[in-house]
């Protein structure tokens, strides 16, 4: 079963930066799910893709 109001989520790649920082505020901090559209599952996976590229150096934790 497809649902149509919920946006087509893709296999992300922590290297894919400039897709990443679609879900990030201007903070650098994670959006939640009421602002992404993303399912459970794929929030958590999202969150995942961010936290691995933070820990590679691509995304910064914090932008003051």
């Amino acid at each position: 079963m497809n649902n149509d109001t919920q946006p087509q989520f893709q296999k992300m790649d922590y290297k894919d930066v400039e897709t990443l920082k679609h879900f990030l505020n201007p903070h650098g901090k994670i959006l939640p799910r009421r602002r992404t559209g993303l399912s459970l599952v794929n929030q958590r996976a999202l969150a995942q893709v961010i936290k691995q590229a933070r820990y590679m150096a691509l995304i910064p934790y914090i932008i003051r």
